[in-house]
């Protein structure tokens, strides 16, 4: 008996996994209301007073989603304030919630991903539930593939889905006919 053969492992597929470029460093929410007067009101000198006295480095290397859970009215300039105490401190700050930082993370980092590895290759991006991985970012990753890979597949190699595949240049042979094409 021939030993078995793990063609999966021998061939030429490449494996793109998005949770692989997630840095792991946890997301936390920062609700500013408690920054408000009664939750509802932004008064510059109590606000600028309570940024002032809280303890940011409790968010050191962290991704800080900031957000309001109040219908307050907060001006752009609250959060700019609430960003820029957390700018030395903090991997990252947005405004919204946890799955909005995880999308503007994963828009810019494969934004600036070198796709070149994939060049006219068989690509898998790997798929399987992985809670960090927003479903933009399998969007946005497969509009990059198809730029450089030969052929895209969604799943794992041993058992994926066939997304693209760039056609073939291959050009008619010149005594072809066109089938059922009437002529004048």
């Amino acid at each position: 008996m021939e030993p078995l053969e793990n063609r999966v492992a021998q061939g030429e597929i490449e494996v793109y996994n998005l949770a692989d470029l997630w840095d792991d460093h946890p997301v936390t929410e920062l609700d500013i209301s408690p920054f408000l007067v009664e939750g509802l009101m932004l008064k510059e000198k109590e606000f600028r007073e309570d940024v002032d006295e809280h303890d940011w480095s409790q968010y050191e290397d962290e991704h800080v989603a900031l957000y309001c859970s109040t219908d307050a009215i907060v001006p752009t300039w609250g959060y700019m304030l609430i960003a820029s105490e957390l700018h030395d401190t903090a991997r990252s700050t947005t405004i919204g919630r946890a799955d909005d930082l995880r999308r503007e993370y994963y828009a810019e980092t494969l934004a600036d991903e070198d796709w070149s590895a994939y060049e006219d290759k068989p690509v898998v991006i790997k798929g399987c539930g992985d809670e960090v991985v927003p479903e933009m970012a399998y969007v946005h990753a497969t509009q990059k593939l198809q730029e450089v890979a030969r052929k895209l597949m969604y799943g794992e190699p041993c058992s994926s889905v066939p997304l693209w595949r760039r056609p073939r240049n291959d050009k008619p042979k010149p005594d072809a006919e066109a089938v059922g094409v009437k002529t004048p």
